[in-house]
């Protein structure tokens, strides 16, 4: 595989048959996403969508316990403005809706934990697969005490409702493959990471040999039935009051310091 980044903390590979592949490479972290690799994922996918002999992409982590465990708290750490806050969900925006507006199927290949940042990638891929052990959520309301997107509830409402938002996201609990699979989280369940590799593998050589203007026009049709309501560039956007909300709070400090510190939060509610 070709290295992304000089860190190789993103591995990027296209392969003779078309079949694209990006590999979460912290396995000492599990996968949590420093600010780089979300920037890596955008520059991947700017790499597929001017090769046109790309046909599919293949989304994994690296290591045994995780596909990716959200993006890294520390560094929410240098996080001291509105700017900052609302900076930071504008840019997960951009990475979502580049990796949404590939031309191309996009596969995610879960196993382990598949949360927070590490779940919002999975839900704007167009199939997730997972092995059994894969676990999904996201945690904020016990550990950082922050909150999704409008852009990031209505991608998650879309996959399995706005009650099971909820469920999922106040009480904190990760859900299981076996659930995932029942509630439309993902779309196909196999027992193990061997069996994962083997069916996303023969998936992407099955998309790979289909009409891909097909696929291309589906895609981007039920994107734009998705953002019909989108607000325009530079403009502000819904929910700005609820990030800062969260992101400006003490409670977001000590939900940091917290869960960097190893230690439960003392949540005040301000």
């Amino acid at each position: 595989m070709k290295a992304t980044s000089a860190t190789d903390e993103l591995l990027f590979s296209i392969d003779e048959g078309g079949i694209a592949r990006i590999v979460l490479n912290r396995p000492q972290a599990r996968n949590a996403l420093t600010f780089a690799m979300y920037q890596g994922l955008i520059t991947c996918c700017e790499a597929i969508a001017g090769n046109p002999a790309a046909k599919a992409l293949i989304i994994t982590g690296a290591g045994e316990k995780a596909f990716a465990a959200g993006t890294d708290i520390a560094q929410f750490r240098e996080f001291e403005t509105a700017e900052d806050a609302l900076g930071y969900e504008r840019f997960m925006d951009r990475v979502l809706g580049t990796l949404e507006r590939l031309r191309v199927p996009t596969i995610a290949a879960i196993a382990g934990a598949c949360t927070g940042g590490g779940a919002a990638i999975a839900a704007a891929c167009d199939l997730r697969i997972a092995a059994r052990d894969s676990r999904f959520g996201f945690p904020i309301a016990r550990t950082l005490g922050n909150c999704l997107s409008q852009g990031n509830l209505k991608r998650l409402s879309g996959l399995i409702g706005p009650a099971r938002v909820k469920d999922i996201i106040f009480t904190a609990r990760l859900v299981g493959a076996e659930e995932a699979l029942a509630i439309g989280l993902i779309g196909e369940m196999v027992e193990d990471r061997t069996a994962l590799t083997e069916r996303v593998d023969t998936l992407a050589q099955l998309l790979a040999g289909h009409a891909p203007l097909t696929m291309q026009a589906t895609k981007e049709g039920l994107r734009r039935l998705a953002e019909e309501d989108a607000p325009e560039e530079g403009a502000a956007h819904p929910g700005d009051d609820l990030i800062l909300l969260c992101y400006m709070s003490q409670d977001f400090r000590e939900g940091m310091e917290a869960f960097l510190g190893k230690r439960p939060p003392n949540w005040s509610g301000r």
